[in-house]
């Protein structure tokens, strides 16, 4: 009796099918569908070629002069400033959302999810039309808080900020949600069992776990602040070191001076590009 063992094939396939029947390794290669090759490519072309115009058409040999304008800087400063501290507001007030939407099972949750969402797809300009009738002189909220603190907030760069936190928050809710329901629920329940409180349990072990999530929503909060237009001219207006923000800035400069607008764009580019190839690794990237 030979003492050699039976040769087994690569891969089981349906009973009866003879193994050397089924070609292995056939099931996505081939020839290239061009139907939906070219579409894809056209599609490409389609987001890429007015970036690269941009790129183009930039006026390099005067663009650190430019950048060096004080208009510039001004608007730049002011962009930062704002976005940072819409950023901070949207993390004091979306991280606690975002738990409740996650870990809370209350009557109407989904329709709370539905409301917290709109504003991704909400018209800016209608999002800074409802921030006046609501925070405005004579809003539902803006009459009370002139009359009793002489707070007014359109037209200033707290309405800047305002109307930034309003676009850019459901960023970070939508990603932090997404973390906590990722997150193994059954650390929170080993420390709970040994006496942590519901804040210590969060602060402690469900915090930490979450922290990418955390920074991911905040960079594309940051990021979708930072180039926020129709909310704020609407609501915040377009004064000069008060209110008015680079997105502003280029589009008043398109009217007057193309070559300054093309510049500050660069600058928002630029901005975008690092934050995606931030992202892409860490926290975003599909296995």
């Amino acid at each position: 009796m030979s003492s050699s063992a039976p040769s087994r094939p690569d891969r089981a396939g349906p009973p009866g099918e003879p193994a050397a029947r089924r070609p292995a390794g056939r099931e996505v290669s081939g020839r290239l569908p061009w139907m939906l090759v070219l579409p894809a490519v056209a599609g490409l072309v389609f987001l890429v070629l007015p970036l690269a115009g941009l790129l183009i058409r930039a006026p390099w040999p005067t663009l650190l002069e430019r950048l060096a304008e004080p208009q510039v800087l001004e608007a730049l400063r002011l962009s930062l400033v704002c976005a940072s501290v819409a950023t901070a507001v949207c993390l004091l007030l979306g991280v606690p959302l975002a738990w409740l939407l996650a870990r809370v099972d209350f009557p109407g949750r989904r329709l709370v999810r539905a409301l917290v969402t709109v504003p991704l797809v909400l018209p800016p300009v209608v999002g800074g039309v409802a921030l006046l009738l609501v925070l405005g002189r004579r809003g539902l909220v803006g009459q009370w808080l002139e009359a009793t603190f002489g707070i007014t907030l359109p037209f200033t760069t707290a309405g800047v900020i305002i109307a930034e936190a309003f676009v850019a928050m459901p960023f970070l809710v939508i990603s932090v949600e997404g973390a906590l329901r990722g997150a193994d629920q059954r650390f929170e329940e080993a420390a709970a069992t040994l006496g942590a409180s519901r804040w210590t349990v969060f602060r402690r072990v469900t915090l930490p776990m979450i922290m990418p999530g955390v920074v991911a929503g905040a960079v594309l909060c940051w990021a979708r602040a930072l180039g926020e237009f129709g909310a704020t001219i609407t609501f915040a207006g377009n004064f000069p070191g008060t209110t008015r923000t680079m997105p502003l800035a280029v589009y008043l400069a398109l009217e007057t001076e193309p070559e300054a607008a093309i510049v500050l764009s660069l600058v928002l580019l630029a901005v975008s590009v690092i934050i995606l190839a931030s992202l892409r690794d860490r926290w975003v990237s599909s296995p």
